[in-house]
């Protein structure tokens, strides 16, 4: 595929069907720990739901300046996105795919993207990932480096 021509970035639009996509795309990155709650599916989407709203005041509580993109391929929005940019950084916040539309050049072209900003503005690109989030053997492909550790997250950068 040919992600570089299919890719575009939308703004969250305010409203329930933007809101509804997030959600969607949230909670398709914890479908794996879900399996492992043993919880029914009413069990499961109420928790999802708490957690997704959580995520979403503490971004905008976070980073007030920065929104939200769509990312959309080929015209279907497939997942999104949330950089912060600071003075000295380029933060990729939060960057989610849809399962379908994984592993076919979609986060890579977004990150060497953001990558290629931080390079031409003399800023480094960083972000934080769950330790057992596999992006993290994307991240190290694509040349981030650990630079910090905790039992739950890990920042990496490019410089």
């Amino acid at each position: 595929m040919d992600a570089q021509k299919a890719i575009t970035f939308d703004p969250v639009e305010e409203g329930l069907n933007d809101q509804s996509f997030q959600y969607e795309v949230y909670a398709s990155t914890r479908l794996e720990e879900m399996k492992l709650m043993g919880w029914d599916e009413i069990q499961q989407d109420a928790f999802l739901r708490m957690q997704f709203m959580m995520q979403q005041r503490s971004y905008a509580a976070r980073y007030p300046d920065e929104s939200y993109q769509i990312i959309v391929y080929d015209g279907v929005k497939v997942g999104h996105l949330l950089v912060a940019r600071e003075d000295t950084t380029i933060r990729l916040v939060d960057l989610a795919i849809l399962p379908h539309y994984r592993s076919n050049g979609i986060g890579t072209f977004v990150i060497n993207n953001l990558m290629q900003e931080a390079l031409a503005t003399g800023r480094t690109t960083m972000l934080h990932v769950m330790r057992s989030n596999r992006a993290i053997r994307l991240y190290e492909r694509l040349g981030f480096t650990k630079s910090a550790e905790n039992e739950m997250y890990v920042e990496m950068i490019f410089q």
